[in-house]
């Protein structure tokens, strides 16, 4: 019985909003990168297509065959994504990442619409599904820029 009430606390009305309203739910037409990505424990799929400018993100697309983690982390990153660099990308990846397998903070703003996921720190087998968008889209961005390395 608690164990049904854990899953009910982690599949927040907040997290179902989410996942029923992703931002840039379509795939575009010749984007300049194209990455997917898959989860094999239970296998969510997200396709991330995006466009960059000038070392930010001008247009972005994203196809989420996942669960409502999944589906809520992608909705999230929709909102924040554009005129992001691969630098904020893959800071906001590393603290997600950190938020949940090690208990760190909610990342960074403006990707702190992440603390909706907070209850899925318990939940290791869900990290997977709820970082594909991010882990995708900080790959099409890395194949993108050019930030000069020293």
């Amino acid at each position: 019985m608690a164990e049904n009430a854990d899953l009910m606390k982690l599949y927040s009305s907040r997290i179902l909003e989410l996942a029923a309203d992703i931002p840039h739910l379509a795939r575009l037409d010749a984007p300049q990168a194209s990455v997917k990505r898959r989860s094999p424990l239970c296998g969510s799929t997200v396709t991330v297509d995006l466009d960059m400018a000038e070392g930010r993100v001008s247009r972005f697309g994203q196809d989420v065959k996942a669960c409502a983690l999944g589906q809520a982390a992608a909705a999230v990153l929709g909102q924040v994504v554009l005129g992001r660099t691969f630098q904020d990308l893959a800071r906001a990846r590393d603290q997600l990442r950190a938020m949940l397998a090690e208990g760190g903070p909610v990342p960074d703003a403006p990707f702190d619409g992440y603390e909706v996921l907070t209850p899925a720190r318990d939940y290791r087998n869900r990290h997977a599904s709820i970082l594909l968008a991010l882990d995708a889209t900080v790959e099409a961005a890395r194949q993108l820029d050019t930030t000069p390395t020293d």
